[in-house]
């Protein structure tokens, strides 16, 4: 049987608008005039249904609520704008992680430094993981030394953000790209 891959949905807007206003008061704010101020639910929804708009809840936790008089489908279709752009901030600082052996070799690598390097151009953090298996352990000087050279040839154009720590048989530093 072949299942078929769901597409991820966006979260639900919940908006509050017009009649769904509990508040007795709120501080209603115009498009064009700004704030016309405090004043009783429903002449705010009669002034909104004069300009042929309606009358969104922008913020409830206000004392009063704050409320704006806007078309609703302009108010969802900013906010999913909003989302948008904040979904594309959230991807922007993604983690890219190279491994190393204790005992690799020079050209080996100096190829992953200069793929670590990339990636800090691009504006990648990049966590830098050397992994110890079976005796390689007891040499954790070596280790040290393989990962304080990439530290030190990619100094110019990244900052250590976490210093190299032992967790279980792997020993793990993070970088990030200079501003």
């Amino acid at each position: 049987m072949i299942r078929k891959k769901r597409r991820k949905r966006a979260p639900r807007l919940h908006i509050v608008a017009n009649g769904r206003i509990r508040a007795s008061q709120v501080l209603v704010i115009d498009e064009e005039e700004g704030a016309l101020g405090v004043m009783p639910t429903g002449q705010a929804i009669k002034r909104a249904y004069d300009q042929d708009k309606d009358l969104v809840l922008i913020n409830e936790k206000q004392n009063p609520p704050v409320a704006k008089i806007i078309e609703l489908s302009k108010y969802k279709y900013q906010l999913k704008q909003k989302q948008a752009a904040n979904r594309k901030k959230a991807k922007a600082q993604e983690v890219k992680e190279i491994r190393f052996k204790p005992f690799i070799g020079q050209g080996d690598l100096e190829g992953k430094i200069k793929r670590v390097k990339q990636f800090l151009e691009k504006g990648y953090k990049v966590k830098l993981t050397l992994e110890f298996r079976g005796r390689q352990i007891t040499k954790k000087e070596i280790g040290g030394e393989v990962l304080d050279q990439v530290i030190e040839a990619t100094a110019e154009i990244a900052k250590l953000e976490s210093d190299p720590k032992m967790m279980g048989k792997k020993l793990v530093a993070q970088l990030i790209p200079r501003k």
